[in-house]
């Protein structure tokens, strides 16, 4: 075990936690990548990337605990603007998946955003979207054999599909929702996911 990896991925993780409770609380979150964000994830994927390096694979349950695994996947999950660094990342997590050192669920999550953000069908409807009426949703067509996706999110441990839920109570819909996802699509574009 390994704890002073594990203090620094948890501590890397609520500097994350706190920025964008900050930034959600003042509004300026929304309405694009914010740039204090962006280098929050930026700075914590770059430390992710070396204690990769510097244990040889993820960190998994063994060298940093449950609590800094999970920690250690969403960082990554974050790194949003690093496709290379998250498309990397995925075979360290997958084999960790394997060795029990890693949740299932966090590798299903972590595909269906590399997917989204790719411009490709979710595997497990993971990922959600804004609705025009102001509610998160999963439009059927942007997941892979629908009929299924129950199937796929139990054996990793996910709850049923819900298809249509309310936001988080700190996120505020956008004004203009198509505007949004074509801005989304541009991002990607400029980041290199598509």
């Amino acid at each position: 075990m390994r704890p002073e990896l594990r203090d620094e991925l948890l501590a890397l993780l609520a500097d994350d936690d706190a920025t964008r409770a900050r930034l959600a609380a003042d509004r300026t979150l929304f309405g694009g990548y914010n740039p204090e964000m962006e280098a929050v994830h930026q700075r914590n994927a770059a430390r992710l990337r070396a204690i990769v390096g510097e244990i040889g694979g993820w960190p998994g349950k063994s060298a940093v605990g449950e609590d800094g695994a999970h920690a250690a996947w969403r960082i990554l999950q974050h790194a949003i603007g690093e496709p290379e660094l998250m498309r990397a990342m995925r075979p360290a997590l997958e084999q960790a998946v394997a060795d029990g050192e890693a949740r299932a669920a966090d590798l299903a999550m972590l595909e269906d955003r590399i997917r989204v953000l790719e411009g490709r069908a979710q595997r497990y409807g993971t990922q959600y979207d804004w609705d025009e009426a102001g509610m998160w949703m999963v439009p059927i067509g942007s997941v892979e054999d629908p009929e299924k996706v129950d199937v796929r999110r139990r054996a990793v441990g996910l709850e049923p599909m819900v298809w249509r839920r309310p936001p988080p109570p700190d996120e505020p819909p956008p004004d203009d929702v198509e505007a949004r996802r074509r801005d989304m699509d541009e991002w990607a574009r400029q980041v290199g996911w598509r």
